[in-house]
């Protein structure tokens, strides 16, 4: 590259969950990962030396265009209330609503990226009543829109890029950031709700160490049982985009590995799931969420199938808290 492909960082409504994240990239860390393909962080509010008039100034040429960058990364949703005025989420020490900033820098950026399902579908801020106002850059929940619109597109011609997650695995930021600073992420690589298909064309799903006790629907009744948690748990990873047991966390963890349900948090509306998340809602016993792409009908048939021949160690090991019945080895019949 003739240069550094360079971004602007902005946290928004966030917690900070998908800095967090994003920090722990790689075996050496976000800025060493990006610097690995000539990106440069021009601005972080949390990584950054530059702050107050130096911050400042910084912005005001970004937006002016005197200071040209590449790439507009959001963290976090947009608050656009009281009655559309984004007075509810002022840049500290600019006097100016999050959302106006965002406006002017997206129109300079050669592509958008919202980080994370808040800045995407805008999230737990958007949750319940939301009184604030709270949005995604191009998505409210499952509508498109957002802050932007439906139709608005990048100068490079791309619509908002939604690496989302709470928080998104910091392999998708660095791979859908590379990407970009490669010239090699174009809108037919995204999925309908804007997401790179590198990540969403697979299921949190696939990968998943209790696929054993899935394909025989024997499933966890208990917090400590190992067997499979969306029968009665409330997991969504059947339904939820994402390749999180395919390329695991921190070297190997991810949340059904740990015993912990997928809650599809890289979908819009994962906020407000109709039900408590850790429980599975069922209508006349049968789950409401259903695998994607599985009519009703064939998903009872194939779990009764399944059931009535769920091996015996299957069984038990899915009522256990470890491996009660290990494998047996049989000798092949000469």
């Amino acid at each position: 590259m003739s240069r550094d492909f360079t971004i602007l960082w902005l946290q928004a409504a966030s917690c900070g969950g998908c800095t967090m994240s994003a920090l722990g990239a790689g075996d050496r860390g976000l800025v060493a990962m990006l610097a690995q393909y000539g990106i440069r962080l021009l601005w972080h509010p949390s990584l950054s030396e530059e702050g107050g008039m130096q911050a400042r100034a910084m912005l005001e040429a970004a937006a002016a265009g005197t200071a040209p960058f590449d790439c507009l990364c959001v963290e976090g949703a947009i608050l656009r209330g009281p009655g559309g005025s984004g007075r509810f989420q002022i840049l500290g020490g600019t006097g100016r609503p999050m959302a106006e900033w965002v406006r002017a820098l997206a129109a300079k950026a050669a592509v958008t990226v919202a980080v994370g399902t808040c800045a995407a579908y805008g999230g737990i801020p958007a949750a319940g009543d939301n009184p604030t106002q709270a949005t995604g850059l191009q998505w409210s929940g499952e509508v498109s829109g957002g802050l932007l619109g439906r139709d608005w597109r990048s100068p490079a011609g791309l619509p908002v890029i939604n690496v989302a997650g709470c928080a998104p695995h910091p392999g998708w930021v660095i791979e859908t950031l590379a990407a970009l600073a490669e010239g090699a992420l174009s809108e037919s690589d995204l999925d309908p709700l804007g997401r790179p298909l590198f990540f969403a064309g697979r299921l949190a799903h696939h990968g998943c160490a209790r696929n054993e006790f899935y394909e025989f629907k024997a499933s966890a009744e208990h917090w400590s049982d190992g067997g499979c948690l969306m029968e009665n748990l409330g997991c969504k990873a059947t339904q939820a985009a994402g390749d999180c047991n395919l390329r695991a966390w921190n070297g190997g963890g991810s949340c059904t590995n740990a015993g912990y349900p997928c809650v599809a948090c890289t979908s819009p509306g994962f906020e407000e799931p109709g039900a408590p998340f850790l429980e599975t809602p069922k209508l006349a016993g049968i789950p409401v969420g259903l695998p994607l792409d599985m009519p009703k009908a064939w998903f009872m048939a194939l779990a009764a199938l399944s059931k009535s021949a769920t091996p015996e160690r299957v069984r038990r090991n899915a009522h256990a808290d470890h491996v009660a019945v290990p494998p047996v080895w049989r000798p092949r019949k000469p």
